[in-house]
């Protein structure tokens, strides 16, 4: 028997040797955690089975890890960003107030109309009235969705306001039957409009929780927490509507009162949202702080600080920048060549004014575009203030500096969690040399 014949022989005398040793190692097991008893158990495929066999915990805990498992994305609360249970409370508290206050709407509209329906028919009809002015909402609404890109949180916050309007408008109309026709088609218009405004900034704002790209997830469970909630309120409305809201005055009392608890709650639901992408806003309040104290902001430091009303406000310390402006109107000609001099390949480009900086955008200009004029911008404001150069001396001190810290302060920006491969400046004017 020569060599290779004797390690074959050696080899088929182990193989019996390591399937037994396969077959003794245990595929299933048991375990017991926070009153637990799961037994586990690996398939032939590969997959592995879980089955709770005893569960010792009060029904009140079993009941809230129901509500968590069909409400709340899985894993939660470590797969969703910060401020999600408080966004998701008001969002709760705004669908209910909603609804309730759509019932009472509807069932004032009908009787404007001169019909006497019942609570339950004023949820019924509540539908078709809406549907026919979504259509004529998204054609008003179509050249906005730049700008509601750029500030979800404060077209939001509109959706609602309007929503409320029209709901307005609708719980009034008895008062007026005269203008029966114009009262609910202007209201339904004006909720129509909200509808579409609310549906476009859904997902900017999903996006903003999303961790470990479960956007789906956070999605469905969040459609889910509306619509149960959507539920309740119109059944509080229907009791509403056949009580204290039966006459015009129990309307007049309680239709307002919803609406400012319907209103609070969603500007409460958009301070909570952490956005972690960068407009005009954000990014002068990033550069600033970094300007004043040195540190970087995380979305979640800045989404109680935001303006949502009026988001084109000025930051001082972010150098007064105004961004968007057309280029013609931005930088008179004579001075343009000087400018791209100071400036060379990069896809902005600077004016100092009296009052504020204007910068204007290359047409493919990225997040760390803007943010790079953006600290140059500021810079040479703290530098202006400190030294009284001349303007063009200035923006050259302060490119070099910008240049200095810009690799590892947006390598930090990218670790807070900033999104810097776009920047959404709305429908801000670019250009293009």
């Amino acid at each position: 028997m020569n060599l290779l014949e004797k390690i074959n022989l050696l080899k088929k005398k182990k193989e019996p040797d390591k399937t037994m040793a396969m077959e003794d190692i245990p595929v299933d097991w048991f375990e017991t955690s926070n009153s637990i008893t799961r037994h586990y158990q690996f398939k032939p495929d590969g997959y592995l089975s879980v089955k709770v066999l005893d569960d010792s915990r009060p029904v009140y805990h079993r009941a809230v890890e129901s509500f968590l498992n069909k409400f709340f994305p899985s894993g939660y609360p470590y797969s969703v960003n910060e401020g999600y249970l408080r966004y998701t409370q008001f969002r709760a508290l705004q669908h209910l107030t909603s609804a309730a206050l759509s019932v009472l709407s509807t069932q004032s509209l009908l009787f404007a109309a001169g019909l006497r329906p019942t609570p339950a028919q004023a949820t019924v009809v509540s539908w078709i009235l809406k549907d026919g002015m979504q259509h004529v909402g998204k054609l008003i609404c179509s050249n906005l969705g730049a700008r509601m890109d750029s500030e979800p949180k404060r077209w939001r916050i509109v959706a609602d306001v309007l929503y409320d309007l029209g709901s307005g408008l609708e719980v009034l109309s008895p008062l007026c039957p005269g203008l029966f026709l114009e009262m609910a088609g202007l209201g339904n218009f004006a909720k129509g409009i909200a509808v579409v405004a609310a549906r476009a900034t859904r997902l900017p704002i999903y996006s903003s929780f999303a961790k470990e790209g479960n956007l789906s997830d956070l999605f469905a469970k969040g459609e889910a927490i509306s619509t149960l909630f959507n539920v309740v309120g119109i059944g509080a409305g229907i009791q509403m509507a056949a009580t204290v809201c039966s006459s015009m005055q129990g309307k007049l009392v309680v239709g307002p009162l919803l609406s400012i608890v319907h209103v609070y709650c969603v500007v409460e639901e958009m301070h909570a949202v952490p956005v972690n992408t960068l407009n005009p806003q954000r990014t002068a309040m990033i550069v600033a702080d970094f300007v004043k104290t040195g540190r970087i902001s995380s979305p979640a430091d800045l989404r109680y600080r935001e303006d949502l009303l009026f988001p084109g406000r000025l930051i001082e310390d972010a150098g007064n920048v105004k961004v968007g402006r057309a280029l013609h109107k931005v930088i008179k000609p004579s001075k343009l060549e000087e400018l791209k001099e100071i400036f060379g390949e990069e896809k902005f480009v600077l004016n100092r004014g009296n009052k504020w900086t204007d910068m204007a955008l290359e047409h493919n200009a990225t997040g760390e575009d803007a943010l790079r004029g953006w600290l140059v911008a500021a810079f040479a404001a703290t530098m202006d203030k400190s030294f009284h150069d001349p303007s063009t001396t200035v923006l050259v001190d302060a490119y070099e500096k910008m240049n200095s810290v810009f690799t590892p302060f947006v390598t930090e920006l990218q670790s807070k969690g900033w999104h810097t491969d776009r920047f959404l400046d709305g429908t801000g004017s670019r250009f293009a040399w």
